[in-house]
């Protein structure tokens, strides 16, 4: 029998080992299933501060106007409910109640628009012509706020801006947090408007 030469021996030896042990890696690393059914960790910590529930901001003419968290799969209906319910003034037939809640969303409850004028009343002419009737800042259309004086359409859309942004206004005068609304301009429109 021929003599083995002992260098040859220890690398065989040397590469037994190292298929031991890239064997041993292969059996105990992760599985890829396992991997993607895992979810990933930002999802687990999102999940457990939401819990799945929706945060929404109720507004408008509601009785309890604020930011409710209500549960998964929620109505634009059960965000009123716990909102107190619309007020004698609002107007539910803007609303769609029946609409899915999303997270991060305002459900705005517009005022009801004011009765349309008698029937031998005469029509107001003109973008220029002040309105007969004091016009609601709520309920406003940019047309119908253009028809006062001093505000183009430029200032009736900041009006609208803001009235989105903050859920309606509370009184006439909260009409000077428009941006290029003075206190001169408001005290020539206070008798043309209401809330």
């Amino acid at each position: 029998m021929p003599e083995r030469d002992p260098r040859r021996l220890a690398a065989g030896a040397a590469a037994a080992l190292a298929l031991i042990l890239l064997a041993a890696w292969y059996v105990a690393r992760p599985r890829p299933e396992a991997a993607a059914s895992a979810p990933p960790v930002p999802t687990i910590s999102v999940a457990s501060e939401g819990g799945g529930r929706v945060i929404v901001d109720v507004a408008g003419a509601v009785h309890r106007p604020g930011v409710y968290r209500l549960g998964p799969g929620s109505r634009v209906e059960d965000a009123l409910r716990r909102a107190g319910g619309a007020t004698r003034r609002g107007d539910l037939s803007q609303v769609n109640r029946a609409a899915k809640l999303e997270d991060g969303r305002q459900v705005l409850v517009p005022v009801r628009a004011p009765a349309a004028p008698a029937a031998g009343a005469a029509p107001v002419a003109g973008p220029a012509a002040t309105p007969a009737q004091p016009v609601d800042l709520n309920t406003a259309t940019l047309e119908q706020l253009d028809t006062l004086d001093g505000v183009g359409p430029a200032t009736a859309q900041k009006i609208l801006d803001y009235r989105q942004e903050h859920g309606g206004f509370g009184s006439v005068d909260e009409l000077d947090q428009v941006p290029g609304i003075g206190e001169k301009r408001l005290a020539a429109l206070r008798e043309h408007l209401r809330v």
